[in-house]
């Protein structure tokens, strides 16, 4: 029942608007993050503000699919950053519940604009062009992200969670492995379900 959607998901109107939504939402998680990069030394900016980048991509995948091309490398980064970053964000939210006993508007905002990241970055894998080389670069630098921020301490702020940073830093890890996993199964496995733009129109 699911591949009746995607000629929906392949229509420009729908592409375009969710174009213009990933836009205004990696501005806006730049914004979010305008206080912590202040702090940040310059060698580490790229690193920090880990789910606008992860859109970012997705904003590249989608200006190259309303252009009738791929990017197969942003399609790679775009699919294990958003599956990671969007998931990561859900978890720890639930986690400042759990500690705090609170969640807030903002909260619940932030858990499903992530949720509705990685889920976008799934959707659209049967369009997505990539070979084995791509998905190495995206793993590379999905883990490399990992030694920024836990190593040299440039995760993201949750002050509630601040005791607990050994036990996330390890969930982040294995949560980084399944991106991939998920990026290879949706993305780059042989016999996995594949259509294309010009097709879905």
């Amino acid at each position: 029942m699911i591949k009746r959607i995607y000629p929906l998901l392949g229509d420009r109107s729908v592409l375009w608007l969710l174009f213009w939504v990933n836009v205004f939402g990696t501005a806006y998680g730049y914004y979010w993050y305008k206080w912590q990069l202040v702090d940040t030394p310059l060698h580490f900016l790229f690193f920090v503000p880990d789910s606008p980048t992860a859109s970012l991509f997705f904003v590249f995948v989608l200006g190259a699919f309303l252009m009738g091309k791929n990017c197969p490398l942003m399609e790679a980064l775009a699919i294990v950053s958003l599956v990671k970053y969007g998931l990561w964000a859900v978890v720890m939210n639930l986690m400042v519940f759990f500690v705090s006993g609170q969640l807030d508007w903002i909260g619940l905002m932030l858990m499903a604009s992530h949720f509705a990241m990685a889920v976008e970055g799934v959707l659209y894998a049967p369009f997505y062009r990539i070979k084995p080389w791509h998905l190495i670069v995206a793993a590379v630098v999905l883990l490399h992200n990992e030694i920024i921020d836990y190593v040299f301490k440039m995760m993201p702020r949750y002050h509630t969670l601040d005791l607990y940073m050994d036990q996330i830093g390890y969930f982040t890890f294995w949560l980084s492995i399944f991106s991939i996993a998920v990026g290879y199964y949706f993305a780059l496995r042989p016999d996995r379900f594949l259509l294309s733009l010009k097709n879905s129109r």
